[in-house]
């Protein structure tokens, strides 16, 4: 895992100086080098679609960015920070004095040495973002403002990668794609679903899993606006974001509060005995609010470690390649495969003799079992199988009821359905 751990980091580095917006050609420059991880089926969706309740908005890109002072030395300079511009800027060229620009600068006065992400995606605006302390030495006096930037009709850019599963129910697995250099949110998040998607093809995983990168909240929205007839094939789902910082893993429920990958990411994360915590839905955070909105109502959680908004370097310069790990990226990744290996095999069953207790040892089943130093807790496994097969309850059920591991349970099961005690 500390290979994994450390090629994760690698692409997060990778990734990091690329200036990202919700459109443009930092998102397509991201998705690329992601395809050379897995490949990716990439979609561009016109400016002025009608997604949902949205439209698509134009393009927006930008070459270059600064402020300028007398003598021409860049006391703001956009090629050393993508943060240090206004997402989605309108372009300007102009000289104006201090107290006039000051309208257009963002600062972050707690923390003076920090820069602050801001953007504007949907009013026409620009401004600049710098630390505290580079505003309070500037003199007054005139300063040259340049924003080499367009904002036209184009396109929205997203992108797919499918591991095809024994069934054609999918699981989705979410990440955003459209901050710019902001390790943690969400560079973090691309590398462990990148990842996950490498493991998941060295193996025949039951669940046809579907990665979608794309940008936060209008990408959600454009992917369901363009895939309502294949929304009920969609039985699960986790959004990824904030997967590489130092604190503890964070689960958010579903809308449903209920749904089977709230169960699974429940008893992975207990089960492992990792720090965690468990949260209720909320309709404010990343695009699992798109996914559990009520027409979809879709089972989609979200995994975190510290959530957004809960760290002071959320959305500033200091989420930058210090902050994220390569074994906190394993550790999520570890979490992440512990869940798809149980959601693969929860099942539920009928047990096929059900007046009273089958006889295994005339099976062989008993046999099976001699020498193994786990044998009784096989055993125990079997019969509580047995006990709660009746249509209703998932092998997850019978690991919580039980107290038993779902390794357990669901190599039980895989004997007694073997055995034809038990069927799907």
């Amino acid at each position: 895992m500390t290979a994994a751990g450390d090629q994760m980091y690698a692409l997060v580095e990778r990734l990091y100086p690329l200036c990202r917006s919700i459109t443009g050609d930092g998102v397509r420059a991201t998705l690329d080098i992601v395809n050379e991880y897995v490949p990716l089926q990439v979609h561009e969706v016109p400016t002025g679609t009608q997604v949902l309740d949205w439209t698509v908005p134009q393009e927006w890109n930008i070459r270059d960015a600064y402020i300028a002072d007398t003598t021409g030395r860049r006391v703001v300079d956009f090629a050393k920070s993508s943060l240090h511009v206004l997402g989605y800027s309108v372009p300007v060229s102009a000289t104006m004095r201090l107290a006039e620009l000051r309208a257009h600068l963002h600062t972050l006065p707690d923390h003076p040495s920090w820069v602050p992400y801001r953007t504007s995606y949907y009013q026409p605006q620009w401004g600049f973002c710098l630390a505290q302390e580079t505003l309070d030495a500037l003199p007054d006096g005139e300063y040259e403002v340049r924003i080499d930037s367009t904002l036209a009709d184009g396109h929205l850019t997203y992108a797919e990668h499918v591991v095809p599963g024994q069934v054609a129910d999918e699981v989705i697995v979410s990440c955003h794609v459209c901050h710019p250099s902001l390790a943690n949110d969400n560079l973090a998040g691309i590398a462990v679903a990148t990842f996950l998607a490498r493991a998941l093809a060295e193996q025949r995983p039951y669940y046809t899993y579907r990665f979608v990168f794309a940008p936060g909240t209008i990408g959600a929205i454009t992917w369901l606006a363009r895939n309502a007839e294949r929304i009920g094939l969609v039985q699960h789902g986790l959004v990824l974001a904030c997967a590489g910082d130092p604190g503890r893993l964070t689960y958010k429920q579903s809308r449903r509060g209920d749904a089977e990958i709230d169960q699974v990411m429940q008893h992975v994360l207990a089960a492992s005995e990792r720090p965690h915590h468990v949260v209720e839905f909320t309709p404010y955070g990343y695009d699992e609010r798109q996914f559990c909105s009520p027409g979809f109502d879709l089972g989609v959680g979200s995994l975190s470690r510290t959530p957004y908004a809960r760290y002071p370097e959320y959305h500033t310069s200091a989420d930058n390649l210090d902050f994220v790990s390569p074994e906190a990226m394993a550790d999520t990744l570890a979490v992440c495969r512990e869940a798809c290996a149980v959601l693969d095999r929860n099942r539920r069953y009928l047990n096929l003799s059900p007046y009273g207790e089958p006889q295994l040892g005339r099976r062989g089943l008993y046999d099976s079992l001699g020498g193994r130093s786990d044998a009784k807790q096989a055993e125990m496994a079997m019969l509580w199988v047995l006990s709660l097969s009746d249509g209703a309850h998932s092998l997850l059920d019978v690991a919580e009821r039980s107290g038993l591991p779902f390794d357990a349970v669901a190599t039980a099961a895989g004997a007694l359905h073997g055995a034809g005690l038990i069927k799907a």
